[in-house]
């Protein structure tokens, strides 16, 4: 890898940041970024010409030129390291210091440490998540509340695995040669030099989550990634394992090339719920009445074109001895005992169904549900760390049916269901501007997915002019009425008043305008999150 000419902390400096931000840290990360810069621009230009190429009517279906690869029996994907053999439990979340303690005790079998839709990602959330990371695996955190109560970290910690930022998100805080690094190689290289040899000491390895993938070229970019990393740090090859997430509809339609591009290093595949839908919805937005969605709290997994979705899910990880894991479960135990069981109730079901159509573990999102999410796949493992026997060879799966978005069982959108994705957008993103990324709204722990999915239903509706029950039609004027009795209700309840109003403009610029924009954080984060240190 070619030295680059220059390196630039942009961001304000904090306690201990030092430790993070060493020469030798900064040039590996930099070292990446020249090696691989250039292919990810040209991996993002594709996605545009394929995102522009739907827009004007075209589909999607199953590649003929990696058919070879699909019907090849023969390989598989390097599988679990250490560590990874059970996932039956894997709780998520930011790497802040207390929820980092509170998860690695959960009882869970693996803690995502969020640096992506969890994550507002200002520098000081980046920065102090790697420090926690660190200090996690260096068993030296310790943090005591004001009333006195001291987390630490016990005997049995879950085994952690790191989700950095998606291809697209730029870290405007560092830049390399005068340009903003790439996001993704930020979260992965800081954290693969200070924690990945330490891992590998202490019988794990550096696992890492992949967001938002949407073809198999942007996989084997991070295979080559992985490959060089590994290399200049002096750690065997495949030491890496990588998990992807199946969040993106084109990448629904390669999942065997996806895995087949990081055998090497692959551990698994997972089903993101509300990033799938979310991209649905982007990519086929402007193809009529045909593609409009109704509410998204009636989109549940039992839909039969999220059904055919996961179960080919399923099939394609066990045919490749990769590990199938499931989707989130966001409800937060209530106060109530009738709403809290209720709530259990719902999330004991969707893990019951999960595993019973042969998954391996699930994601919880709270403490609270790791016993739930645990007896639905202890009784079906009965002992065994997975099921990656099950080969589900039941299963066939044709483009019709992850397309298949018309067979749907439930009915209209509804003016309910408009209120709520406006009332909780704007909640989560007052709430992400100000700092927070996973946050707890009407009974769920909400990310930066939930947002999206919201936002892009009304712009979806108000675009179509679509009717709800009731007979009323989903306007920009509705939408903006909404909105202005959203903000009321937030500004009553004590909000910080210009977080809002900055919402409130993210939000119409995004749902409303002309165009849908592909996601709303890039530009709300370069306007809003970015500081810049300045001279003294």
């Amino acid at each position: 890898m070619s030295q680059p000419s220059r390196i630039d902390v942009l961001g304000e400096h904090e306690d201990r940041f030092e430790e993070i931000l060493t020469p030798a840290a900064l040039d590996f990360v930099a070292r990446l970024h020249g090696a691989f810069a250039g292919r990810r621009a040209e991996l993002l230009a594709e996605r545009r010409r394929r995102a522009t190429a739907l827009a004007a009517g075209g589909t999607l279906d199953f590649l003929p030129e990696t058919r070879a690869v699909r019907e090849d029996p023969t390989w598989r994907v390097a599988g679990a390291g250490p560590g990874l053999a059970d996932r039956r439990v894997e709780i998520t979340g930011p790497p802040e210091r207390r929820m980092a303690v509170n998860a690695l005790n959960s009882g869970a079998k693996v803690w995502l440490a969020d640096f992506e839709d969890a994550t507002s990602p200002t520098w000081h959330n980046l920065l102090s998540g790697q420090l926690n990371l660190l200090d996690a695996i260096e068993r030296r955190i310790d943090d005591t509340t004001p009333e006195g109560k001291r987390y630490r970290i016990g005997d049995t910690p879950a085994t952690i695995v790191v989700r950095p930022r998606g291809w697209h998100l730029d870290e405007h805080h560092l830049l390399i040669d005068g340009r903003p690094a790439i996001g993704a190689l930020v979260d992965f290289g800081l954290h693969l030099f200070h924690c990945g040899r330490r891992q590998i000491e202490r019988g794990s390895g550096p696992y890492f989550y992949l967001p938002k993938l949407e073809n198999h070229l942007e996989a084997r970019l991070w295979n080559d990634v992985f490959t060089l990393a590994q290399h200049e740090l002096g750690i065997p090859h495949g030491t890496i394992r990588a998990t992807v997430l199946i969040e993106t509809i084109t990448a629904a339609f390669e999942m065997d090339e996806i895995l087949y591009e990081l055998r090497e290093h692959a551990a698994g595949l997972n089903a993101g719920h509300w990033d799938y839908l979310f991209s649905l919805i982007k990519n086929f937005a402007t193809h009529g009445p045909r593609y409009v969605l109704p509410d998204r709290a009636t989109l549940t997994m039992t839909q039969p074109f999220l059904r055919a979705y996961t179960d080919l899910l399923v099939r394609t990880c066990h045919r490749r001895g990769a590990h199938a894991i499931g989707g989130m479960a966001a409800a937060i135990p209530q106060r109530d005992p009738a709403a809290n069981e209720a709530a259990l109730a719902k999330v004991r079901a969707d893990k019951e169904r999960e595993a019973g159509d042969g998954f391996d573990g699930s994601w919880v999102a709270h403490p609270g549900l790791v016993a739930t999410c645990r007896a639905a796949f202890d009784t079906v493992l009965d002992g065994r760390p997975h099921q990656l026997d099950r080969t589900r060879e039941d299963v066939e799966v044709t483009a019709a049916d992850l397309l298949g978005v018309h067979r749907l069982s439930v009915g209209l959108p509804t003016e309910q269901g408009l209120r709520s994705n406006v009332a909780v957008a704007l909640r989560y993103l007052t709430a992400w501007l100000g700092g927070s990324g996973a946050v707890a709204v009407f009974g769920l722990m909400e990310d930066v997915a939930t947002a999206e999915i919201a936002r892009c239903q009304i712009w979806q509706w108000q675009h179509h002019c679509s009717r709800l029950t009731g007979g009323s039609l989903a306007t920009p004027d509705l939408v903006r009425r909404l909105i202005d009795r959203e903000r009321a209700a937030l500004l009553a309840e004590g909000a910080d008043p210009a977080l809002v109003d900055d919402a409130v403009r993210i939000l119409e610029e995004t749902a409303l305008g002309a165009e849908l924009p592909a996601f709303l954080t890039t530009e709300a984060y370069a306007r809003h999150l970015v500081r810049i240190r300045t001279a003294a």
